[in-house]
């Protein structure tokens, strides 16, 4: 079993900067992809940005340029960097671990967290 605590999420004034962080604890060595989904009111889940344990991401069109995903082996930690917010962002924000490839089905994702709230003012 692996265990995914985020945090970091808040409230922002447009243009604004976040990062979040998603801290896995357990069964880690099962793990190759970490990604960022979110989930706005009213609207289906989404990929944000995933990476594989060698380093290749794969990023929503929406989020291009603005947020980075990155993470720290050593640590069992991936964070979100995201910069530019824009009200549309605003969501619950959801770290997911995944055994399989970098462009895996949210389905396949085997473990999530609780969720951390993104809330950007215009």
């Amino acid at each position: 079993q692996v265990q995914l605590v985020e945090s970091g999420g808040g409230l922002v004034q447009a243009g604004g900067s976040l990062r979040l962080s998603c801290a896995a604890s357990g069964s880690t060595f099962s793990i190759n992809v970490m990604g960022w989904y979110r989930q706005a009111p009213g609207k289906q889940r989404e990929l944000v940005a995933a990476m594989t344990n060698d380093g290749s991401t794969n990023y929503s069109d929406s989020v291009k340029g603005r947020f980075t995903i990155s993470r720290d082996n050593a640590k069992n930690t991936v964070y979100l960097q995201m910069n530019s917010l824009k009200p549309e962002d605003t969501a619950v924000y959801y770290c997911a671990a995944a055994r399989g490839v970098l462009k895996v089905a949210e389905t396949d994702y085997d473990y999530w967290g609780q969720g951390t709230q993104v809330t950007v003012s215009s």
